[in-house]
């Protein structure tokens, strides 16, 4: 009997040891954050109901900045996330507090696998370093480069095998699909809009006039095609949110605190398409950007494709490069047709879902030979 009391006695003084231990950090004051307004959140699932109601989750925070202003919150399930709606809240994040936002926010699927073939592009980089290093060739391509960098030890970071290969992978990856995807937006924009096209054409046949070939040397005096590829690039921007990067140090944006470890999701589409900063938005007008100094090198937060500061994309150079030699020799070799009972306004710009907004469906075009390429 007694040991029993004793017993029962030991308990009810854990017991109330843990109460006080609970009550009293319950009672502690904990720095409280004053967060961006958002959305309420749900257990579990947090925002994640409200940016999957629709096809595109740019056009969904669009809708929820609308509401809630250019700093918004959010908590995609375990994540808690900012958006950044306006020009004037992403000079904070990109350039006030550059540093602090300069992380990464890596997405892992589920069970901790990396994702988007990295592994795969991963041995394809270690063999073209290897074949590189074995080759022994004076010219200079990128990869040769970063090699002689990193035997003369120049840099003010190591610049080892892993290092190489993490730049010729931002390198690749940021100037491969965005660049095709904005290509197809060029196109699919000058047949909708035939008397663009017809200035584009004349410009690029004037400049290459009697030429069966295009090189990237001729296409310094494309003064049109290249406002044309702007315009492309603000009403269809490649990554619409940008790279996520990660808050790596506590914050305040606009009067707002952000933790350490938020996600900061910039929505660049909605930014180019506001109609405080740009007019007509919805239009396709090219000539919006003659005589004007609105560049995507970073500096014009109102016109950021590429992004800014440190995390702007490394591939700007490879990406528009690609672009203008392949817009150019395609408006200059063809006249496009569009199939019959079609018309340039029947043309879709649906954007599919997915981080890169791509053209959701094919852009179906029959090509005219108008001057035939040297190999045809």
């Amino acid at each position: 009997m007694e040991g029993t009391v004793l017993l029962v006695l030991s308990m009810s003084v854990v017991l109330l040891l843990l109460l006080s231990k609970l009550i009293k950090s319950l009672l502690v004051a904990k720095p409280k954050h004053n967060m961006p307004p958002g959305p309420w959140t749900v257990p579990v699932i947090g925002n994640l109901h409200n940016v999957i109601t629709g096809p595109n989750i740019h056009r969904a925070m669009r809708r929820l900045s609308r509401k809630h202003g250019p700093l918004m919150s959010l908590r995609l399930g375990e994540v808690a996330a900012v958006v950044v709606s306006s020009p004037e809240a992403v000079q904070e994040v990109m350039k006030a507090h550059d540093i602090a936002f300069s992380d990464r926010h890596r997405v892992l699927r589920a069970g901790g696998h990396v994702l988007a073939c990295r592994k795969r592009i991963q041995r394809i980089l270690e063999q073209i370093i290897q074949e590189t290093k074995d080759a022994g060739t004076e010219s200079e391509c990128f990869v040769s480069v970063l090699l002689r960098l990193q035997k003369e030890r120049s840099t003010p970071i190591p610049l080892d095998d892993e290092t190489i290969m993490a730049v010729m992978f931002d390198m690749f990856a940021a100037g491969s699909e965005t660049s095709s995807t904005t290509l197809i937006w060029c196109m699919t924009e000058l047949v909708r809009n035939p008397d663009v096209m017809a200035r584009a054409q004349a410009e690029v046949r004037e400049a290459f006039k009697g030429k069966n070939t295009i090189t990237e040397q001729d296409l310094k005096g494309l003064r049109y095609l290249r406002l044309v590829i702007k315009e492309a690039l603000r009403l269809h921007t490649p990554a619409p949110l940008l790279v996520p990067r990660k808050c790596r140090e506590t914050c305040q944006v606009m009067d707002y605190d952000v933790p350490k470890g938020t996600a900061v999701f910039v929505n660049m589409w909605a930014i180019c398409r506001d109609p405080k900063y740009w007019d007509d938005p919805e239009e396709f007008k090219p000539q919006r950007f003659d005589n004007s100094d609105l560049d995507y090198k970073g500096t014009n937060y109102e016109f950021l494709p590429f992004g800014a500061g440190r995390r702007i994309c490394p591939g700007i150079n490879l990406g528009v490069g690609n672009i203008e030699l392949a817009l150019a020799s395609l408006v200059y070799h063809f006249d496009w047709k569009l199939p019959d009972g079609i018309e340039p306004k029947d043309v879709d710009i649906f954007e599919a879902a997915g981080l890169v907004a791509s053209k959701k469906t094919s852009l179906m075009v029959h090509p005219v030979t108008r001057i035939p390429p040297a190999n045809v």
